[in-house]
């Protein structure tokens, strides 16, 4: 069996500097540039996922990072006050309060987008 020093998840953006400022300072992030010129986003309880530049990115159609909170509402009043929009999905695929927050289907989740487009989500786990 091959023995793994680490492992990381990424995913590409179109716009470093946009997506810098979104993980950092919207989100709340610690993003910290590496020696490619790529993004380190670190992951409140360890680990980290790689953001990096792509010329032709076309944005993930899942959800490529999850952020667990402890109170969902406050999580997607604090977002919506910064500009994110939280309500992607019409309601006969994914019902969703006014909010943009799906309760009572697994667990309570918004979904929003980076600045590239990317689908991301906050939910109490």
């Amino acid at each position: 069996m091959v023995t793994y020093t680490d492992v990381f998840s990424g995913f590409s953006v179109d716009d470093i500097g946009a997506a810098r400022a979104f993980y950092r300072d919207v989100l709340g992030l610690t993003v910290t540039d590496n020696a490619m010129g790529f993004l380190d986003v670190a992951l409140p309880a360890g680990g980290s996922v790689l953001v990096y530049g792509k010329p032709d990115h076309t944005p993930a159609s899942f959800t490529v990072l999850n952020l667990v909170v402890e109170d969902i509402d406050a999580a997607v009043d604090e977002l919506q006050a910064q500009g994110v929009v939280t309500k992607l999905y019409p309601d006969d695929v994914l019902p969703t309060d006014a909010k943009g927050i799906m309760r009572g289907n697994g667990p309570d989740i918004a979904w929003f987008t980076d600045p590239a487009g990317n689908v991301l989500s906050v939910l109490v786990d």
